[in-house]
């Protein structure tokens, strides 16, 4: 057997040796090398074994540090969204169910990001390069100084990108990329960690800012190893329902920014443009008060969003009534109506429930039991709430209601929307908002009764 390697260093000043002798070459002290213990346990093959790598610098919590630079896009819902602008050296992470606007939003992004004086490369794994062109034509952004390239080989690609230099680099999508070095096919989990791996290392390391294009599963989640979301900075949604034109960007994570910001935009035959107020784009279809209809003023990241909650119940001819929710989590919708039954003995048994969140938006805040469960006892009583009220709060099992964060961010929204009442939970900090009456309530029966004349 080999005898195992033996390391010395010298205590001082880190310098290490073949063998052990007195005196340190390097700084001259004398008895200051020792033998290293290693830095891992177990054999060499298994682990790190006994070889040191370089010491770090190591700073402490008080030190200031300037914030990451960021470049503006010019487009307010995407620069809202990546927290107030593109971070060099940042790798983020797109996904979206297909064909609905990935790629007409990342080349918009760049074209908006090279009118503002960036290098921008656009590779697209997925399309030709007379197809992006096309693209590009019919959005009017043909003389946008975009470099574009068609090719999944990952090596060639990163040796482009080694080449040019750009500032942002979108990689159209991960799932198409490949690299020769992993025996497996593309779009597979080894493939698709390698190919995430060596970009954001690239990213990292040259200061370039990569977006990957991600594909999603049926479930809604982006496809492959959970690890990918790890890899990158932030990670963004591209959300919306076909038969609407509104499309939701939405953060679900971001270091260098608020998670679960949202930017809205709408499909055109432009391409898409910005909404800068979603509240009155979500609410402009909506007519005259009708049993069930309930606007909920809630909250997406950091910007107040009124929506319309549309709930209809009606008799079942099943033996089993059917739970049917868009935009809302059904296991919460179940709770609510286990809540007004047990507490306010209002059953809905044999009764059909659906439920669903207009304009195509989706909903995960609590402060919107109170605005599902007046949806639900409207459409149940066929009594319309009144009209111009808006209505948030979160429900406890217990049927008390529990007050909502940012309140007066909501009221103010709604009042400038010409809403004039609105429905909230008693308690916390007192909030007044000229032009809005607040109808402050306890529980659930108070509200039932007040609200329907029943409990």
């Amino acid at each position: 057997m080999a005898k195992p390697i033996k390391n010395f260093s010298c205590m001082k000043c880190a310098a290490t040796f073949p063998k052990w002798s007195g005196r340190c070459d390097n700084c001259g002290e004398w008895n200051t090398i020792q033998e290293d213990k290693g830095i891992s346990a177990g054999p060499p093959s298994k682990s790190l074994g006994a070889r040191r790598g370089s010491s770090m610098e190591l700073m402490d919590l008080a030190t200031e540090e300037a914030p990451p630079p960021r470049t503006m896009s010019g487009l307010g819902e995407l620069d809202r969204v990546l927290g107030g602008g593109l971070v060099a050296a940042s790798a983020i992470l797109v996904g979206g169910d297909p064909g609905i606007g990935k790629s007409t939003l990342l080349l918009q992004a760049a074209a908006a990001f090279a009118n503002r004086g960036l290098k921008v490369v656009y590779i697209s794994g997925e399309e030709a390069s007379a197809q992006v062109r096309m693209r590009a034509q019919r959005l009017g952004l043909s003389d946008a100084n975009v470099k574009l390239g068609a090719e999944t080989n990952l090596r060639d690609i990163l040796t482009t990108l080694d080449k040019e230099r750009p500032q942002l680099a979108v990689i159209d999508s991960i799932q198409t990329m490949w690299a020769d070095n992993v025996e497996s096919a593309p779009g597979s989990v080894s493939q698709v960690r390698a190919a995430s791996h060596e970009l954001t290392a690239f990213a990292k390391r040259t200061g370039t800012s990569v977006v990957l294009v991600g594909h999603v599963t049926k479930e809604g989640q982006i496809a492959g190893p959970r690890v990918v979301e790890h890899m990158v900075d932030t990670v963004l949604y591209f959300e919306g329902e076909r038969g609407h034109p509104f499309r939701i960007l939405r953060s679900v994570k971001n270091r260098f920014g608020p998670a679960d910001e949202i930017g809205v935009f709408e499909m055109t035959g432009r391409g898409l443009a910005e909404v800068t107020n979603p509240s009155a784009l979500f609410l402009s279809e909506r007519g005259q008060p009708a049993a069930g209809s309930v606007v909920f003023a809630g909250i997406e990241g950091t910007r107040p969003v009124l929506v319309e909650i549309q709930a209809l119940v009606a008799p079942s001819p099943h033996s089993q009534a059917r739970r049917t929710v868009v935009g809302w989590d059904g296991g919460r919708l179940a709770m609510i109506l286990a809540v007004l039954e047990a507490r306010c003995g209002i059953p809905f048994a044999g009764l059909d429930v659906y439920l669903n969140v207009a304009g195509g938006m989706k909903i995960s805040e609590p402060a919107a039991d109170l605005a599902v469960a007046c949806a639900l006892l409207s459409a149940r009583e066929d009594t319309p709430l009144p009209a111009e009220t808006v209505v948030f709060g979160e429900l406890s099992l217990s049927g008390a209601l529990r007050p909502a964060t940012q309140t007066e961010n909501r009221l103010k929204e709604a009042q400038k929307l010409g809403f004039t009442s609105a429905i909230a939970p008693k308690g916390g900090k007192p909030v007044v908002v000229e032009g809005i009456s607040m109808r402050p309530m306890t529980d659930l029966t108070e509200f039932v009764g007040e609200i329907f004349g029943a409990g």
